[in-house]
């Protein structure tokens, strides 16, 4: 049944419900002889004559009670979907399933998900995914997170994250085995945890700035092309690592801050912190966007806006 038929049947529903074409027209928002019209365009392709019509009054036909006995129950029915559907989207409902990496869930998620779900009980949050980014749409996810750099350029793109900085640590055992570095020259003396794209195969740079000591002047930056024995894909494995005395790591400072705190860390080079762009929620633009997925963005960033940089919950992964 096509669109135009459904709405011609809704129409002799109301048009058999008032009795008359002008208070039929009137709810419908069009004129009575356009309503008369399209009703002779109905019998025509039913086949059967739906109303009697005089001068002062329009009435059902026996075909056309037969019919109108089937189409209420129906139309109703239609129309407790279509409300149920409005209520869900005032009200945040269903199921909400994200696209994002466990070490991406902890920084962007994990400081909002209690009070999330919490405040949106009816909501069943579904989180997924792993260090390659495919067709989230194709997938069922309903958005994902993730470094700016490898999304779509289809995808509407939602910061959740502040920058975030990278931090170079080492356990206290390792430093008591090794002196500590000074520069980021000194890092080739040491066994580096080395981290590999899951794309290229290849281990990454460590690409270290700091400030300037002029401010006008441009941060100075130094690339290391570390080694070590160890090569990973997942950044809680590096750190780890790094806690089991394995070697030095390059990781994010949220994620360490943790660990140093509680004396399973030791910082250094802090002067050469690097910031990081952080993480975006992205999601396609050619779709309306959930009302829950809504609720979680507007959570995240007042979140991010009310507190930076906050404690951390160890994970490893």
């Amino acid at each position: 049944m096509s669109r135009a038929e459904l709405t011609d049947l809704s129409a002799f529903v109301a048009v058999a419900n008032h009795k008359s074409f002008r208070a039929a027209a009137s709810q419908l928002g069009v004129t009575p002889s356009a309503l008369s019209h399209r009703m002779r365009q109905l019998e025509h392709r039913i086949g059967a004559r739906l109303l009697h019509r005089t001068t002062r009054s329009v009435s059902p036909t026996e075909a056309g009670r037969t019919l109108l006995e089937q189409l209420r129950p129906a139309l109703e029915q239609i129309e407790r979907a279509v409300d149920t559907v409005k209520t869900n989207q005032e009200k945040p409902t269903g199921r909400l399933a994200l696209y994002v990496h466990p070490m991406v869930a902890q920084i962007a998620l994990t400081p909002v998900w209690r009070t999330f779900l919490a405040a949106y009980p009816e909501v069943h949050l579904d989180v997924g995914g792993g260090n390659l980014i495919g067709d989230i749409v194709a997938s069922g996810y309903d958005a994902g997170i993730a470094p700016k750099e490898f999304l779509a350029l289809d995808m509407t793109v939602v910061r959740v994250t502040p920058p975030l900085k990278l931090a170079v640590v080492g356990s206290p055992e390792y430093f008591s085995r090794h002196p500590r570095p000074n520069t980021p020259a000194d890092l080739k003396a040491h066994n580096c945890i080395q981290m590999r794209l899951p794309l290229t195969g290849k281990p990454v740079n460590w690409k270290l700035s700091r400030k300037p000591i002029v401010h006008r002047l441009s941060p100075e930056t130094q690339t290391v092309a570390t080694s070590g024995n160890l090569i990973l894909e997942d950044i809680n494995l590096s750190l780890r690592a790094a806690i089991d005395g394995v070697g030095i790591a390059l990781t994010l400072e949220t994620l360490a801050d943790f660990f140093i705190r509680a004396g399973h860390l030791v910082r250094v080079l802090e002067d050469w912190s690097p910031s990081y762009d952080g993480f975006y929620l992205y999601y396609s633009g050619k779709r309306q966007v959930p009302t829950a997925l809504r609720a979680l963005i507007d959570m995240i960033k007042v979140s991010y806006r009310e507190n930076k940089r906050r404690p951390n919950v160890p994970f490893l992964g």
